[in-house]
C-alpha cells in the first residue's frame, strides 16, 4: 500500500514539473539554449544537482527528498523532450488505411451512416459533411466523434466478453491478458494514437498487469501510475488540449464519480442492474462528474460549455454504445463474408436515430 500511495504522491510533483518545463520551453531564449550543447551539459549537471539534493533531503525527511526529486525529474524530461523524444507515432500508418478500408466495406444504405461509423471506428472525420458536424458541436456530443478512451473502451469490454468462453485457468488469464494488450495497442497505433486513446490504453495495460499479479489497484493509482507513464514518455503531450480533457475526465470519474453515485443506495449487485433510475442516476452521475472537472478547461479555451449535456449523455451515449458494437460486429462479419443484411440495416437505422436526437438537441 505504501507503494501505491506514493505512485499518487509523486505523479503530481512529476507533472508539475513537466508543466514548468513545457511553460520555459515556450519562451525562445530558453528553447533556443536547450537545444544546443551547452543546454545539453546544462541539464545533465540539473540532474545530477536534484539527485545529490534527494540524497540530502532523504536521510531525515524521505517524503520531502522525494518530491523534489520527482520534481527536478519532470523539469528535466520535459528540456530534454526537444533532444530526443520516444512516443507512439502520430500518423495511422497502413494499418490505419487497413481498418478504413474494412469499414467502407459494409453495404450501408446511407453515406451519412457510412460516414458517422467511420469516424467513430477510425477518428476519419474526413467524410462528414459541415451539417453533422456542427450538429454534434452544438449539442454538446463533439467528443463522441474524438476517438478517445469510451471508444477504446468499448472495443476492449467486447473482446474481453468474446475470450471469456476460454476459460479461466491461469495460462488462458495469462494469455486474454496479453491478447487484449496487443489488440488494444494495435487499435491504439491503426487509429493514431492520439493523447486520450494512449491514455486508455495505458489503463488497459496497467490494469492487465495487476490482474495477472494478482493485485488490486486502487483507480487513483491507474491514473496517476497512467499519468506519469505518458508524460515521461511524452512531456511534450502536456500542452495538448485532448491530453487535458482527457484525464480531467477520469479525475472526475475517479475522484467526484463514487460520491455522487452512493447518493443513491444501492441495493446490490443483481437488483441494480435493473433498477432504471438507479442506472439512469448513473449515467447523470458519470456526466456531471465529468463536466465538473473538463467544463472550466473547456470555457477557457473554447469560450463555451453545452447547456444540455446532461440531456446528450443521457440519449446519446447508450446509443452510441450500441451503434459502435453493432458496427465492429458488421465490419467483422462483412470482412469475413457473411454479414446478414438485417445486421447491416439496424446499425444504419440506429445511426441515423442517433443523428436525430442530436439534431433535436442541437435545435433546443
Amino acid at each position: 500500500m505504501k507503494e501505491e500511495r506514493d505512485i499518487v504522491n509523486l505523479s503530481l510533483p512529476f507533472a508539475g514539473g513537466i508543466a514548468s518545463g513545457a511553460g520555459l520551453l515556450a519562451l525562445p531564449f530558453f528553447r533556443k539554449s536547450f537545444t544546443s550543447l551547452y543546454g545539453t551539459a546544462f541539464l545533465a549537471l540539473f540532474a545530477l544537482t536534484g539527485i545529490l539534493l534527494y540524497l540530502l533531503f532523504s536521510r531525515d525527511r524521505r517524503p520531502a527528498g522525494a518530491l523534489l526529486l520527482a520534481g527536478v525529474l519532470g523539469l528535466f524530461c520535459a528540456m530534454t523532450d526537444g533532444l530526443g523524444r520516444v512516443a507512439l507515432p502520430d500518423d495511422a500508418g497502413p494499418a490505419g488505411g487497413r481498418l478504413s478500408g474494412y469499414v467502407s466495406a459494409v453495404p450501408f444504405p446511407s453515406e451519412e451512416t457510412q460516414a458517422l461509423v467511420l469516424a467513430l471506428t477510425t477518428g476519419d472525420r474526413s467524410a462528414l459533411d459541415a451539417g453533422t458536424v456542427g450538429t454534434f458541436r452544438r449539442s454538446g456530443a463533439s467528443h463522441l466523434l474524438a476517438l478517445s478512451g469510451l471508444h477504446l473502451g468499448i472495443l476492449y469490454l467486447l473482446l474481453l466478453r468474446a475470450l471469456q468462453p476460454l476459460g479461466n485457468g491461469l495460462w488462458i488469464r495469462r494469455i486474454r491478458s496479453v491478447l487484449l494488450v496487443l489488440a488494444a495497442f494495435w487499435y491504439t497505433r491503426a487509429t493514431g494514437a492520439s493523447p486520450s486513446l494512449v491514455r486508455a490504453f495505458l489503463f488497459i495495460l496497467l490494469n492487465e498487469s495487476a490482474r495477472l499479479l494478482q493485485r488490486k489497484v486502487p483507480p487513483l493509482q491507474v491514473l496517476c501510475g497512467a499519468l506519469t507513464l505518458q508524460l515521461a514518455l511524452q512531456p511534450s503531450v502536456i500542452t495538448s488540449v485532448g491530453f487535458q480533457l482527457s484525464y480531467l475526465a477520469m479525475a472526475g470519474i475517479v475522484l467526484l464519480f463514487p460520491v455522487l453515485l452512493s447518493w443513491y443506495p444501492s441495493e446490490g449487485p443483481v437488483r441494480d442492474r435493473w433498477n432504471l433510475p438507479r442506472r439512469l442516476w448513473e449515467v447523470m452521475a458519470l456526466s456531471l462528474s465529468c463536466q465538473v472537472f473538463t467544463g472550466p478547461l473547456a470555457w477557457i479555451r473554447f469560450g463555451t460549455f453545452p447547456r444540455y449535456f446532461l440531456l446528450t449523455n443521457l440519449l446519446a451515449m447508450p446509443l452510441t454504445s450500441l451503434l459502435m458494437i453493432l458496427s465492429v460486429a458488421c465490419i467483422l462479419l462483412t470482412a469475413l463474408g457473411c454479414c446478414p443484411a438485417v445486421l447491416v440495416t439496424a446499425d444504419d437505422a440506429l445511426a441515423r436515430l442517433l443523428l436525430r436526437v442530436l439534431e433535436i438537441i442541437a435545435s433546443m
